[in-house]
C-alpha cells in the first residue's frame, strides 16, 4: 500500500492523539491544549527549479505563548532506505524557516523569537519484519572514512508500532492504543481479537485503519455507521459490522454461483431459477445473456 494514502484524514491530527503518541514514546508531558498546527509544506531549490516537500503532520508545542519545539510525525507502512535523508530535509527546512523569520525581524529593527528545536518521530506499521533500513545519515550515505570527522551525521527516531511492549501500549490513553494493539496482535497472532475500548474519533480511526491496512472493509464499516445512534462504539462493534457485511457479500456470491450452475446444467427457465434463488429476474436474465454471448 502506498504511504501517500495515509495523507487523507489522519487520526494523529487530533491534538489529544498527537500529544498521547509523543508523551508515551518520548516520555514527555504535553498538554493537548498546548499544541498548534503549523505548515507541513516547505519549498526547496534543486535542478534549477523550486520544489515542494511535505511532512505528514507538524505541530508547534507552545507554553505561555513561547514555542518549545516543532514536532513532526511521519507514517510508514514500508521501510524507506532514504527516510533519514527525507527527515534531514524536513528538519533543515524548518530551521531555515526560523532563520528567515529572524532575518525579517532584523530588517524591521525588531528582535525575533529565539530558535527552537525540531523533533521528528517516524511511526513504522510493518508487521512482517523489523525496520532494517538506515537510521543514521552515515548508514544512508556512503561517507569515506577520511570525511567522516567533517560530515554532520543525523539519526531518525523510528518506533515500530507492532513491536511496542504491552506495558507501553497500555500507557496510551487515546485512540492510538487501539491502533497499536491491532498491529501488535496481527504481528503476533496473524489475527485480531477486538477490545471493548471505546473509540473517541470513530471516523478518523476507521479511515486510518483503511489506509494502513489496505482493508477497505474498515471503510465499509465507517459508511454503515450512523453517528449518534450508538452511545459507545468499540472495535467489537466495528468488526461486528465488518463481519456482517462480509457474510452478506459471501452469501450473495454463493447464490449467484448457484444460479449460474442452474443456467448451465438444468432445463429450468430463468423465471424458475429467479424464484428458487430469490435473485431479481433481471439479474438472472443478464447471467443468461453473458453465458450465451461468452
Amino acid at each position: 500500500m502506498a504511504d501517500k494514502d495515509i495523507t487523507e484524514k489522519r487520526l494523529e491530527e487530533w491534538n489529544d492523539v498527537f500529544a498521547d503518541i509523543m508523551n508515551v514514546l518520548l516520555s514527555l508531558n504535553i498538554d493537548p491544549n498546548d499544541l498548534q498546527d503549523t505548515a507541513v509544506r516547505t519549498m526547496y531549490k534543486a535542478d534549477g527549479g523550486i520544489h515542494e516537500q511535505e511532512r505528514d503532520i507538524a505541530k508547534l508545542w507552545k507554553k505561555h505563548g513561547v514555542v518549545l519545539c516543532l514536532m513532526g510525525l511521519e507514517n510508514q507502512t514500508e521501510m524507506d532506505p532514504y527516510m533519514t535523508i527525507r527527515v534531514f530535509g524536513y528538519e533543515g527546512a524548518d530551521y531555515r524557516g526560523q532563520l528567515a523569520a529572524l532575518d525579517k525581524a532584523a530588517r524591521q529593527g525588531k528582535k525575533g523569537e529565539p530558535p527552537y528545536p525540531v523533533v521528528t518521530v517516524v511511526l513504522y506499521f510493518g508487521t512482517e519484519k523489523h525496520w532494517t533500513g538506515p537510521k543514521t545519515l552515515f548508514e544512508a550515505v556512503n561517507v569515506p572514512p577520511e570525511l567522516r570527522p567533517y560530515v554532520n551525521d543525523c539519526h531518525i527516531n523510528v518506533f515500530e508500532v507492532a513491536w511496542l511492549p504491552d506495558e507501553q501500549i497500555a500507557k496510551f490513553t487515546s485512540d492510538f492504543r487501539i491502533v497499536a494493539d491491532y498491529f501488535k496482535q496481527v504481528r503476533e497472532n496473524k489475527d485480531y481479537v477486538p477490545t471493548e475500548w471505546e473509540i473517541q474519533h470513530v471516523d478518523a480511526v476507521l479511515k486510518l485503519m483503511t489506509a494502513l491496512t489496505g482493508d477497505h472493509r474498515f471503510e465499509d464499516a465507517q459508511n454503515r455507521f450512523r453517528p449518534g445512534k450508538e452511545r459507545k462504539v468499540t472495535m467489537v462493534d466495528v468488526l461486528g459490522k465488518v463481519e456482517e457485511r462480509g457474510i452478506a457479500q459471501g452469501m450473495a456470491q454463493g447464490i449467484a454461483k448457484v444460479a449460474e450452475r442452474l443456467l448451465t446444467m438444468s432445463s429450468m427457465t430463468i423465471e424458475q431459477i429467479a424464484q428458487i434463488t430469490t435473485l431479481p429476474l433481471a439479474d438472472v436474465r443478464a447471467m443468461k445473456d453473458r453465458q450465451d454471448n461468452g
